[in-house]
């Protein structure tokens, strides 16, 4: 299928993932006209449901709100949702999981790739999904792997898009080092409507808001004065994982 339009892809192991750690760029991009997908591979039923469990409600109720808060947070931001549901805690890797994304890469045709980190040692579910993101976006460029028993035609192969990992929670313990800020001033409102779509994680919003503040600083430290961004600038970090291809340094 021929690229018409630029697509951002973000593949969040959880429910909740994609809004606290990559919202704003979610939200600047389809602020720019872009698409913005999210696949969502768990609900999070398991492992960030915590206060559903302790109200003692079945495992298929707790996804069903989990899918609904997603939906409405990705609608904050003016992007797609789908979910594979494939379970958490553990997200087990599986060749099927990975020829789902595959389909995934293929439809959408992603111009950039947003993921978890290859490092998390307090939740093993985000590696389980970069690596997967990762595996799948090699075979998606692969005329000869299938899917669903079908190969693709020379349209649906995928280029190489961009994969820049997101912050995680705990970023000196993650050895996340970002070499990437983002400035999400603009987008930040939108960012802030989809965490509060998220009432189950309540806790988190002042958490990720001041941590927006904070990279905002960073921002601007590393833009320099001529940028002439405003005092309250907002940023999200990021570690890009393949090199950047240019002919000029800048």
């Amino acid at each position: 299928m021929a690229q018409t339009q630029s697509a951002l892809l973000v593949v969040s192991a959880h429910a909740g993932d994609f809004v606290w750690r990559a919202g704003g760029a979610i939200a600047a991009a389809t602020m720019r006209g872009e698409r913005a997908v999210i696949v969502c591979l768990s609900y999070g039923e398991r492992g960030e449901s915590a206060s559903q469990w302790l109200q003692k409600k079945p495992l298929d109720e707790i996804k069903q709100i989990r899918r609904a808060e997603a939906e409405a947070a990705a609608a904050a931001l003016g992007a797609e949702v789908e979910f594979l549901d494939l379970g958490d805690y553990p997200l087990l890797e599986s060749p099927e999981a990975v020829e789902r994304l595959v389909e995934v890469y293929r439809r959408v045709q992603p111009t950039v790739v947003l993921t978890h980190p290859l490092s998390d040692p307090y939740n093993g579910d985000h590696p389980a999904a970069a690596r997967m993101a990762l595996q799948a976006r090699v075979l998606a460029q692969a005329i000869g792997v299938a899917v669903d028993g079908e190969f693709p035609t020379p349209d649906e192969i995928i280029g190489a898009p961009p994969v820049f990992f997101f912050e995680p929670h705990q970023p000196e313990q993650s050895d996340f080092k970002p070499n990437v800020l983002l400035d999400i001033s603009s987008a930040f409102p939108l960012k802030r409507a989809a965490m509060e779509c998220l009432p189950a994680q309540k806790h988190m919003w002042d958490y990720y808001t001041s941590l927006a503040i904070r990279r905002g600083v960073q921002v601007k430290r590393n833009a320099g004065p001529n940028l002439g961004l405003p005092h309250e600038t907002m940023g999200e970090a990021y570690m890009r994982y393949y090199p950047q291809v240019t002919s000029v340094l800048e």
